[in-house]
C-alpha cells in the first residue's frame, strides 16, 4: 500500500549555480525557477542560484571564514590576550618570590654560620 501522487511530476534536470564561487553543476530537481542558462552540452536548462556549495563551503575547502558584525571574535581573542599576559607577570611574580625567599634562606644561613663560629 502506497499513496498516490507521492513523488513529484515536474522532477528535471536544473543547473544549480554558486555565483561566489564561481562554480555550477547539473543535477534533477523540482526546484522553481524563471531564469534559465545554456549548459556546456548545448542544452538549455533551468537555473537556481545558491550561496553556498560544496566549492565555496569552509568545510569542504578547508578554509576557515569567521563573519563576525559584533565584533565577538575580536573581543574573544583581546580577553584570551589580557588572560596570558595576566598568567605570564603572575608566573614571573612568583617566581620573584620564590627568588627573594631563597635569597633571603641563604642570608639567614650565612648570619647562623657566622653566629656559630
Amino acid at each position: 500500500m502506497s499513496k498516490k501522487e507521492l513523488h513529484p511530476k515536474d522532477y528535471r534536470d536544473v543547473v544549480f549555480s554558486d555565483e561566489a564561487a564561481g562554480f555550477s553543476f547539473l543535477s534533477k530537481s523540482t526546484a522553481k525557477s524563471e531564469e534559465t542558462i545554456k549548459w556546456t552540452d548545448g542544452k538549455e536548462y533551468p537555473l537556481v542560484k545558491i550561496q553556498i556549495s560544496s566549492a565555496s563551503h569552509p568545510f569542504f575547502t578547508g578554509e576557515e571564514k569567521i563573519i563576525d558584525t559584533e565584533g565577538r571574535v575580536d573581543r574573544f581573542k583581546a580577553r584570551a590576550e589580557k588572560a596570558k599576559k595576566l598568567r605570564t607577570a603572575l608566573e614571573n611574580k612568583a617566581k620573584k618570590a620564590i627568588k627573594q625567599a631563597e635569597k633571603k634562606a641563604k642570608s639567614n644561613d650565612t648570619i647562623e654560620a657566622k653566629v656559630e663560629e
